[in-house]
Formats: C-alpha cells, structure tokens, sequence
C-alpha cells in the first residue's frame, strides 16, 4: 500500500474503532476503518455491524455526579461522541443505568460511520502490523484480535507483553481497608526505601478466620466460561479456589505464607495466615490482592474476601476472573500520546491497551482518534488532565498502573488524584465524589475548548471525500 501521509487507517470496528473513526473524520481527517468482520468471525460476535456489544447491553451508571463511569458518559457526551449519542438514542428503561437496545444501537453506530463523507470500509483482516508506509495507524481490534495479528503484535513487542488470557486478582480501594486491623510492612522489610520496605498491605488470619476462609472458597460458586472461551490454568496462576482444593494448607505455603512479617498490632501473636495487598497504582488509591485470582462469581468475591480480618468493609475497583482478553501491557509499550514506542505511528485503543467495558473502550478510541487527527494535522494536542475520568484512564494504561502486575481496569475514582478538602469515609462519600465529579467537568470543558480544531479545519475539503 503506497503511503497515505493525509489518511488515517484504524483496524478493528469495535466501539473504540469507531469512536476513533468519527472523531478524526469530524476533525476532517479522511479515514479508513478495517474490519474483519464478516469475512472473518470471532465466537462471540454474531453479526458483521461495527459496535456490536457481545456481553452485555449495559453502560453501566449515567450519573455524572457520584459515578466514575456516568462522569465518562458525560464527557464523551461534551466531546460529540458518536456511542453515547447512539447510546442515549436507543436507551431502554435500567433505573439510574444507561442500557441500550443492542441491535439498534450496532445498526445505528455501522449507518453513521457508512454514510460518512470521509469514512471508508475495508472489509478485510488485517494480518501484520501496518508499516510505516500506512501513515498514522489505530489498532483498536479489542479483546478478540485475529490469532495473525495477535502473534504479530506479540512478535514486536515481546513474548510477555501480550496477554491471552486475563489472571485477574480482585483491586481493593485503599481507603476501605481497616488499618486499624491490617498494616504495612513487605516481607523481612525488604527494600532500600520506606516506601519499598511498606509496599505491602498486610490482613493477618489466626487458625479459626483462616479455616472458615478455605470453607467459604471451596464451597464458592464459580462463574462457568464463555462458549468458545474455555482457558488454560497455568501453574503461575491459578485461580485461589483451585489452590484451595488441593490441600487445605496450599495456601498458606503460597500467597498467604506468614513469614516475615510482624503484627504491630499484636506483635506478640504469631498469625497464621497472612493475605498481602500490593500497591497497584502510583497515588497509593489502589491495592491488588497478591495471587488471588480467580473464576468466584462476583457477588461471591464480595462475600468471601470480606471475611479477610482488614477488608470486611472493602470497596472493589474491580474483582477477579480469568477469561479470554488480549491486551498488551500498556505502562511499559505506550507513551502518553497511546502511541506504541516502537513503532510511533501506531496507536492502540480501546480493550486492547487494558481498559475494562464498552464505555472505558469507546473513550480511549475517542481519545486515540483525536490524538491521531491533531497528529496528522500538525498540531500538538496534549493529553486530557489526569484529573478528568478520560485523563485519569490514560494516565492509568501509560504509566500510572504497576506494569508488573498490569490488569485490564474499569473507570472508578481510585484512578483519579484525590482531591483536596474532600472528607473520606461513608459519611463524606457523596461530597467527595462530587468534588471529583466538579473538578473533572471544569477540568475537560477547559481542554476542549483549549483544543478545539481551528475555525474551518474541519470543513477543509482537501482532507475529506467530499
């Protein structure tokens, strides 16, 4: 393919590529969108349309004044985004969630992007990495990525930093564990720093916790996979009940040793068991459950891990599964433009650089297709404040999150730089989300209107179809 400087080539017709599609052909960049689909077909998907929503109809909740994700739906909103319009035109009644009627919406999102003057379908899988002849690339190609394209992106980026299959441990909201209960300390106090010899959160169990934990793990209900989806337990990871069953002390000669460490609570008293909670982010908001993955069904997560001494009253930025996602790991490839550092004229966008959820996805393609037409247009657009739910996102995927134990992340608050003045606890939780809510409407309003296209850039007709 010869070298298109002036075009913009997205790969994958998921939300995130066609959010990226609209974006940059609203900005009056030409676009050419590759989809597989359906030449090529996935187990999941049923239909050749762009942004059909295989798992759920769910955005999840619309309220932008106590919700990380309703404040997402309100940016994307701000921003002219093509899901949530077609979201909120095909919305069906959910209580204070925005629920779409999935047909209509994929119908809907697939006839906008068609009927685009500078929108062009190609039809196609997309085998390699684009070269540099392509010009400027997205690759937006989701947690289903063709098995080819997917061994190539491996093959540039290296054998560990392209997961197949999630191994997902729970993240827990460091303000909801009881440190009163837990504490820090890594194990030997290991570290040249305090910070390194405090990384770990600390739940100590005596014999009777520990015993009624196994109980509760081996009698969990567990969530039965995907048709199509069924995934390989690897001795480095396997989920925690499957430790469990076999043998009741496994645990505590594995995650849950006890050694090394000393109750400052009560240092006279030996525990038993201990569960570690590492640092997952760089604010200190979020803490991972050290080698608890597992395939638990939610509601049974929630109740078995707050039988942990320390988390009965954890709040969980998300919890564990391990199911089929391709993802790379975004802090060690991407820079904070989403271009891949290798190769910069590739973005990746949307599941596949590690956001959890339809909307999460579409905003990073949003994102990724004005990042892409600034690029093309010769302006610098920085990256949105890491105090909005989209900067708080991005900063997450290109560097906030621990690259060691990157795991794919829905939106949620632990994400954002907390802001000052707010009261923690339950009682202050409204005026503390509201004051992310607040801070965040001011903050992307400002970066729009900052990096707005210049008058006529948009209807430039060098750089359309029409």
């Amino acid at each position: 393919m010869g070298r298109m400087t002036e075009t913009l080539h997205i790969v994958g017709g998921g939300l995130a590529g066609s959010e990226a599609a609209w974006q940059a052909a609203e900005a009056g960049v030409p676009v050419v969108l590759h989809e597989m689909r359906p030449l090529v077909g996935t187990f999941a998907h049923k239909t050749g349309r762009l942004a059909e929503m295989v798992c759920s109809n769910s955005f999840r909740s619309d309220d932008d004044t106590a919700s990380a994700v309703g404040l997402l739906h309100w940016e994307m909103r701000q921003a002219g985004g093509l899901i949530m319009r077609m979201a909120d035109a095909h919305r069906l009644p959910a209580g204070g969630a925005l629920a779409v009627d999935r047909e209509g919406f994929a119908a809907a999102v697939t006839a906008a992007i068609e009927q685009h003057p500078r929108i062009t379908i190609s039809r196609e899988e997309v085998r390699d990495l684009p070269s540099a002849e392509w010009g400027r690339v997205i690759i937006a190609t989701g947690p289903l990525t063709s098995g080819a394209l997917a061994e190539a992106i491996r093959a540039e980026t290296g054998e560990e930093a392209l997961a197949f299959f999630d191994a997902i441990a729970p993240i827990v909201h460091a303000d909801s564990i009881d440190m009163q209960v837990a504490w820090k300390q890594s194990r030997y106090d290991k570290g040249g720093s305090e910070a390194e010899r405090t990384a770990y959160i600390n739940c100590p169990m005596n014999r009777a916790q520990y015993e009624a934990f196994i109980d509760a793990l081996l009698a969990a209900e567990t969530a039965l996979p995907h048709e199509g989806e069924e995934t390989p337990y690897f001795e480095g990871c396997l989920p925690i009940e499957v430790m469990a069953a076999r043998g009741r002390e496994t645990l505590r000669h594995g995650p849950m040793k006890p050694v090394g460490l000393t109750n400052p609570h009560r240092p006279d008293e030996k525990p038993h068991a201990v569960v570690q909670l590492r640092q997952d982010n760089a604010l200190g908001t979020l803490f991972n459950m050290v080698g608890f993955q597992t395939k638990m069904k939610h509601g049974e997560q929630v109740r078995v891990f707050r039988m942990i001494p320390g988390l009965e009253n954890a709040r969980f930025a998300r919890l564990g599964g391990i199911h089929r996602n391709t993802f790379i790991n975004s802090p060690r490839l991407l820079d904070r433009q989403m271009r891949l550092r290798s190769r910069p004229h590739i973005r990746f966008a949307g599941q596949i650089t590690g956001v959890e959820g339809y909307v999460e996805s579409a905003a990073m393609g949003l994102l990724a297709g004005r990042l892409a037409a600034a690029e093309i247009r010769g302006r610098a657009l920085p990256p949105p404040p890491d105090v909005t739910a989209t900067g708080a996102l991005l900063a997450h995927i290109t560097g906030g999150a621990d690259a060691r134990s990157f795991q794919p992340m829905n939106v949620n608050f632990g994400l954002f730089p907390p802001p000052e003045g707010a009261r923690g606890g339950r009682r202050g939780r409204k005026e503390r989300y509201r004051a992310y809510t607040e801070r965040a409407k001011a903050a992307w309003l400002d970066w729009l209107a900052e990096n707005a296209p210049t008058a006529g850039e948009a209807a430039d007709p060098r750089s359309g179809r029409g």
